[in-house]
């Protein structure tokens, strides 16, 4: 049997890494394709030397663009690498461009289709990532969803007879890296050691490409206390540039992203996450840090509920969101018990049968 895996940025790396584990062990011919979605090495290729992901068969080389030209490009090349390897099954992971342009180009060439974390749901249809969702799913023979709240909206659109929650893979990688880096000193920037501080990251089009929102997050950011320790995606770093906006101001310590085993070991140690990022706030809520999203909404709804992550969308209100109390304890395990991946292969090999 032979899966085809479409990947092309961050959290797919991540997803990927667990995917990729179980496929061996269930003896798959497993073909990885990187569009090169995030083509760096920071974004890149240091997730998959440090979650030990094998090395991607193919290569799109396809960059960074607008949304339509991304993806149109790497429809353009899939169809000749479909063709190539002839896959029994397509499978693609999350809500980016590479995850539309690959069920696009499975169903255009009757292969089945496979989605991993099928079903989350902001209902916040300016956002790309939300498109990218719903299409997928609906074009999937197979909707792999990670919580119950996903298979509800799944069961709504009708979608219910071929869906199967089979638990989040993020937990999976995330569980393993907790156990890894335990015990071992955070690699933090000098002038955070030894004092407490926040973890933030920033990366949507909603909050970096208007010039006065994108001022008034990094404003409210910079006046924190304790300091900030801003990980500053390629897309922040350059819509900063292009707005004149200092991302050093205040109490703002800017580095580039982490490796991901130094990014959960920094959430661990700090007193709490600032983000816009959909998986960092399950992390955040895993790793039991509080977590305060700046956004209108969050498909990740378990970690509000339970307390653990707030959402505010002005950025203005940020100082004193982070004021609140701590959150409750809970032994609650919405994202599932680390074995998500092979049940997702398990579940793509049982409707081959």
């Amino acid at each position: 049997m032979r899966i085809l895996s479409v990947v092309g940025a961050r959290p797919e790396f991540v997803k990927l890494a667990p995917v990729a584990k179980a496929m061996q062990s269930h003896g798959i011919d497993h073909v990885i394709v990187h569009t090169d979605q995030h083509y760096d090495d920071s974004m890149s290729d240091v997730f998959f030397r440090d979650l030990g992901i094998p090395v991607p068969d193919v290569h799109l080389a396809i960059g960074s663009d607008t949304h339509g030209r991304q993806t149109g490009a790497m429809l353009a090349k899939l169809d000749e690498v479909l063709e190539q390897h002839g896959p029994d099954w397509v499978l693609v992971y999350g809500d980016t461009n590479s995850t539309t342009a690959g069920a696009l180009s499975a169903v255009k060439m009757h292969i089945p289709l496979a989605h991993l974390e099928a079903g989350l749901r902001s209902f916040n249809r300016t956002m790309p990532e939300e498109h990218n969702r719903v299409i997928t799913d609906h074009l999937a023979d197979l909707c792999l969803a990670p919580t119950e709240v996903a298979m509800g909206h799944l069961a709504t659109e009708g979608l219910a007879a071929r869906s199967v929650n089979v638990g989040d893979v993020m937990t999976d990688v995330l569980l393993q890296v907790r156990g890894m880096v335990s015990g071992t000193e955070a690699a933090l920037p000098a002038e955070l050691n030894g004092r407490p501080f926040r973890v933030a990251t920033l990366h949507r089009a909603e909050n970096t490409d208007d010039p006065e929102r994108l001022a008034s997050i990094v404003k409210a950011l910079s006046g924190l206390d304790p300091s900030t320790l801003l990980l500053a995606h390629p897309r922040l770093r350059a819509r900063a540039a292009e707005h004149g906006v200092d991302l050093t101001t205040g109490g703002l310590v800017t580095i580039d992203p982490l490796p991901y085993p130094q990014l959960v070991r920094a959430v661990m140690a700090s007193v709490g996450v600032v983000t816009d990022s959909g998986g960092l706030q399950k992390e955040a809520f895993q790793l039991r840090v509080p977590c305060t999203t700046i956004r209108t909404e969050t498909e990740w709804t378990e970690t509000v509920e339970l307390g653990w992550n707030l959402v505010v969308p002005d950025p203005a209100a940020l100082a004193d969101a982070l004021d609140r109390p701590a959150p409750p304890e809970t032994d609650a395990t919405p994202y599932g018990d680390g074995n998500a991946a092979g049940r997702a292969v398990e579940a793509i090999v049982n409707r081959t049968a």
